[in-house]
């Protein structure tokens, strides 16, 4: 005789109406873009903080923080393991921008500035590492998509 609680399958998770659920995905998709570009500005804005007259760094840590949080965000929306090139995609594009020439000779990104090139090499390794990580992870659960 044993004394284990007999063990039940929980009754089936009540899935939401196919087309909700698809239009929350895309709901979802779309902040995650929104919020790449939003956090591209913040980090741009930023890369150029100083104290004391020294530059801080301080986009760089924004870049990495953002960066795992949008990549979580817009798997865990979308549902899928490519969804963390969402909000990767326009933020690499707006820093391709951001370290071009304009006509007039405004540059956002200079490459003197080590803040700027850090933070493009911490956000972009940190988008590679979360899709790595995606790559890697074990098939989702029979229930999930």
């Amino acid at each position: 005789m044993s004394v284990a609680p007999d063990e039940t399958t929980p009754p089936p998770a009540d899935r939401p109406h196919p087309l909700l659920d698809l239009a929350l995905r895309w709901a979802g998709g779309l902040v995650a873009v929104l919020a790449g570009v939003a956090t591209g500005v913040l980090e741009l804005l930023l890369a150029t903080v100083r104290v004391g007259g020294q530059l801080i760094g301080l986009s760089a840590l924004v870049a990495i923080g953002a960066n795992i949080a949008l990549s979580w965000f817009a798997h865990e929306a979308v549902g899928r393991r490519w969804a963390v090139a969402l909000p990767g995609v326009p933020w690499f594009a707006l820093m391709a921008v951001a370290a071009v020439r304009t006509d007039e000779g405004d540059l956002l990104l200079a490459g003197d500035n080590w803040v700027g090139l850090a933070m493009i090499v911490a956000g972009a390794m940190t988008f590679a590492v979360m899709g790595f990580r995606q790559i890697l992870a074990p098939p989702p659960a029979p229930g999930r998509d």
